[in-house]
């Protein structure tokens, strides 16, 4: 019997994507798997939605939205299986996704998570922002993908299809033994959205574990292209940047990095504001009052068993902020050899 695969959609007002993808995700040609959408609070009609229309689906439900991390904090501890999928519900799957990736996993009992090759839904030759051929990150705890690098996202040449270890494996469609995920405590969830998985992969490494892509299983992600250059999502993205780099890095080397990306992020706040960004600048400016509270407040709980960054796997040893800016290399294979 193949291992049971549990894949959790963690819905939040989200009807449309899943009259649209659960179909997908139910024709997945796996011998041993559930469906399970985790609604986190809701208005909309996507409960009643699901009991009436897939009525197959395992249905769990919150009465408050608790975020992508407090929310699948909250739906795991209900679930029982091998392996969970984490799954976005804008995402249409392939028929045979789940496989290639059980099969990394059962490989090596060291192999924590995964993630498959991520594209754009609406470009499908195009890699996804939100993950692409799985996540890096570089020195200094910007985070960047093999196929994408900031705003670029580069056409699936075939050129990323090794499966090999990285830092961080996508929300978006992550695959991670259950095991491990109660192991560390799942996500942290005062990220409460964005970067929670980057920060849970940089814990799995750290407790001896490996994270891989695995481009053989392959999906299709709606997702929202570049972020919005304002607003909730640059606050939550800087801020928890910074909280997770606090968390993870050994002190050595966070009494020195952390000054230096305060400053480079005061750069292009100040940047943005001159350009006419208010909301941008607003945003950074923000995040960098939440990281100090957080930090006065003991939100910020250190990591233990700290292992320098550039140790890990999938860690770019440079600046990937100089390599795209000032070398003007946007291409993942060009700052990564």
């Amino acid at each position: 019997m193949k291992p049971f695969v549990s894949i959790v959609i963690l819905n939040y007002n989200g009807i449309k994507y899943l009259q649209q993808f659960l179909p997908s995700v139910l024709a997945t040609q796996y011998e041993n798997f559930e469906v399970v959408v985790a609604d986190n609070g809701s208005s909309d009609e996507s409960i009643s939605f699901l009991k009436s229309n897939f009525p197959t689906v395992k249905l769990i439900t919150s009465l408050t939205n608790e975020g992508f991390a407090g929310g699948y904090n909250w739906a795991l501890k209900q679930i029982k299986a091998d392996y969970y999928v984490l799954l976005n519900s804008d995402v249409e799957v392939t028929p045979n996704w789940i496989s290639p990736m059980v099969d990394i996993l059962e490989s090596d009992t060291k192999i924590a998570a995964c993630q498959p090759k991520l594209l754009a839904q609406k470009e499908p030759n195009t890699f996804e922002y939100a993950g692409a051929a799985g996540g890096w990150i570089d020195t200094f705890g910007y985070p960047f993908s093999r196929g994408r690098i900031f705003d670029i996202c580069e056409q699936d040449l075939a050129q990323y299809n090794d499966a090999i270890p990285i830092f961080w494996a996508s929300g978006a469609s992550l695959m991670i033994r259950s095991s491990v995920f109660h192991e560390l405590s799942g996500f942290d969830s005062n990220f409460f959205a964005h970067q929670e998985e980057i920060d849970l992969c940089w814990r799995i490494q750290l407790a001896g574990y490996k994270i891989f892509c695995c481009p053989a299983a392959k999906v299709f992600h709606v997702g929202a292209g570049t972020l919005p250059r304002g607003g909730r999502k640059v606050f939550l993205n800087f801020r928890n940047n910074l909280v997770m780099i606090c968390k993870n890095l050994p002190f050595s080397e966070l009494v020195w990095k952390l000054p230096f990306r305060l400053a480079l992020d005061a750069i292009s706040a100040w940047k943005g504001l001159l350009s006419g960004d208010v909301s941008f600048f607003i945003a950074i400016v923000k995040a960098h009052f939440a990281l100090f509270n957080f930090i006065i407040n003991g939100k910020v709980e250190r990591t233990k068993h700290l292992k320098s960054l550039n140790s890990l796997s999938g860690v770019y040893a440079g600046s990937v902020v100089y390599q795209y800016f000032i070398k003007k290399k946007q291409y993942f294979n060009k700052i990564v050899h």
